[in-house]
């Protein structure tokens, strides 16, 4: 597979396909995590969005009112902050300032300087807590080359979610280059992942990165699963994904063989999102409203669905991005609201850039 030229369309697509998707599943997410996938299921049929194939409607649940009425149909005015989008542009913006030189130890200090502590969750909060024990005041001036990091990773969520919600923006900016896409989604996941926690981002990476050289999604799934471990679980993972394709009682099956894992982890998620994705290639409606409805971490799995759709080059449908209005807001230290547009022209240049790097 050969590096591609950069394709706006493509990119445009991916940004507006990947806040889409997490505006969707944002305010079912609690609903779907603490009382699982039936539950979700039973809130959608009573508001009478199921199949769901547009923004959430807003009803007197405590866990959608404490998820967020903002992000529910009726109600967005713009893509509310979540942990999602403030990775994706964290990505953008580091790749800005160190491009293909991006080491591990340049994450950590974004983190420090740019990522609220009370923004990140399970394995990137337990990381930040070893990070600060291991760096004090040293953070303030960059860390040196070769500091030890590698006890941040060493905690009970190295293999959940979290790395692969941080990946997509490394495949978009590394058109057909798959390997090199993988490869910086796994300096990132380092911080803290281990195992099939940076399987499945560097998974993610390559397929954004293959997605636009391959004629089908299902070819660039392909080469992407060839950039991680064959006998990972990740690995078995996408091809269970893959096999429940056509199928009815697909979501069943997802959660039959995943009952023993955590709502975020990142293996069954993984499978998930292969299922939505190619069943719902054709209709980014149905994409995304079925990843979302099947459960699990819904705001991740739409948001990866959606940017994974949305970089094969097909224009998002207007009902999806006309509430936000190209408002994309973030609780990165010193960004608060970006437009739509910059963050395009933003990720066209980076892309540019390392085409030549």
């Amino acid at each position: 597979m050969e590096a591609m030229a950069v394709d706006r369309k493509r990119i445009q697509s991916a940004w507006q396909g990947r806040i889409s998707g997490c505006l969707l599943g944002k305010p079912v997410e609690l609903i779907s995590i603490l009382q699982g996938q039936n539950a979700l299921q039973s809130y959608l049929e009573a508001n009478h969005a199921w199949p769901l194939r547009d923004y959430v409607p807003f009803a007197e649940d405590p866990l959608v009112k404490l998820a967020g009425r903002a992000s529910c149909r009726g109600f967005i005015r713009r893509s509310e902050p979540d942990d999602d989008i403030n990775y994706t542009v964290l990505a953008l913006m580091m790749l800005e300032e160190h491009g293909l030189d991006l080491k591990t130890t340049h994450v950590a200090v974004a983190w420090l300087r740019l990522l609220p502590a009370g923004a990140t969750f399970t394995a990137e909060r337990a990381a930040y807590r070893a990070l600060l024990q291991l760096t004090g005041d040293s953070a303030i001036l960059g860390l040196p080359p070769g500091f030890d990091l590698s006890a941040c990773a060493q905690n009970p969520w190295s293999e959940w979610i979290g790395a692969q919600i941080r990946a997509d923006l490394y495949g978009w900016v590394c058109p057909g280059r798959p390997r090199l896409a993988a490869d910086l989604a796994r300096r990132d996941a380092a911080l803290s992942h281990t195992g099939d926690g940076i399987h499945a981002a560097a998974f993610i990476a390559a397929l954004a990165a293959a997605i636009p050289a391959s004629p089908s999604i299902a070819q660039a799934m392909e080469a992407a699963r060839a950039e991680i471990p064959a006998g990972s679980a990740s690995a078995e993972a996408i091809a269970f994904g893959r096999s429940l394709v056509g199928q009815t009682d697909a979501v069943s099956r997802l959660h039959e063989r995943y009952q023993s894992l955590s709502p975020v982890h990142a293996v069954n998620n993984l499978a998930l999102v292969v299922w939505g994705l190619l069943s719902g290639e054709p209709d980014f409606s149905s994409a995304i409203g079925d990843a979302v409805a099947a459960g699990w971490d819904t705001d991740c799995n739409g948001a990866t669905v959606g940017g994974l759709w949305g970089i094969s080059g097909k224009p998002i449908p207007r009902h999806w991005t006309a509430p936000w209005q190209g408002r994309v807001a973030v609780n990165l230290a010193g960004v608060g609201e970006l437009a739509l547009p910059d963050l395009i022209d933003r990720t066209v240049a980076l892309a540019i850039k390392l085409e030549t790097s």
